[in-house]
């Protein structure tokens, strides 16, 4: 995500607030759920949409998005890092 550059770089932190869990989510949250489907576990599974959006599909402008609540992220892999341009600014 650092690698952009003008006004969709400048849009990238704005993306929080249209998701009802109010944050991005992580490369490690993405990363599980792939890992997940390439293992054996998932022997079983066809045919689905496993949607990672922190629930963005569901809401709309037509749907008041209420703060979120108990939504962690998951920063589970030793190689994961917050893009500089999601980090908070001081």
């Amino acid at each position: 995500m650092d690698t952009y550059e003008g006004a969709f770089k400048a849009v990238i932190p704005t993306l929080r607030e249209h998701v009802p869990l109010k944050r991005i989510g992580t490369e490690s949250e993405v990363s599980a759920a792939i890992v997940f489907l390439l293992s054996p576990a998932a022997a079983f599974v066809s045919g689905s949409t496993l949607r990672i959006d922190g629930a963005a599909s569901l809401g709309g402008r037509a749907w008041p998005i209420h703060q979120a609540q108990n939504s962690m992220s998951y920063n589970g892999f030793h190689r994961a890092y917050l893009p500089d341009v999601l980090k908070d600014k001081e």
